[in-house]
């Protein structure tokens, strides 16, 4: 098992209970690798009661805002707008996000509700 993913399906088992489970086209693009179909990968959501989104034009317009601020504070060129995205769909939507890595998150999106080891 891949480092992480026991808390990760233990915690999407819990939320399950708690609030709808979505993915957005960059999280389905994410797990896209570890599939060898597209019809695979739609069926282990459905079995994991994730719900695919899409971006909205909102969501989409305010990642771009967030990830301007992020570059002119001096982040890093090579870090792509997929974060970004992320954290504007939930923002947008009001959902909360899981992730190993949240220090973005809660830097350029604290009102939304991050959830990390």
């Amino acid at each position: 098992m891949r480092p992480w993913a026991e808390w990760s399906a233990e915690q999407l088992r819990f939320q399950s209970r708690v609030h709808e489970l979505l993915v957005n086209p960059v999280v389905y693009a994410e797990l896209a690798s570890s599939f060898e179909s597209p019809q695979q990968l739609d069926e282990r959501l459905e079995d994991m009661g994730l719900a695919y989104r899409e971006l909205t034009r909102p969501a989409l317009f305010l990642a771009g805002h967030v990830h301007q601020r992020y570059r002119r504070n001096g982040g890093p060129r090579h870090q792509v707008l997929a974060d970004f995205f992320v954290g504007a769909h939930a923002f947008v939507l009001g959902c909360g996000i899981l992730t190993r890595d949240p220090q973005r998150y809660r830097s350029y999106f604290p009102k939304v509700e991050v959830i990390s080891p």
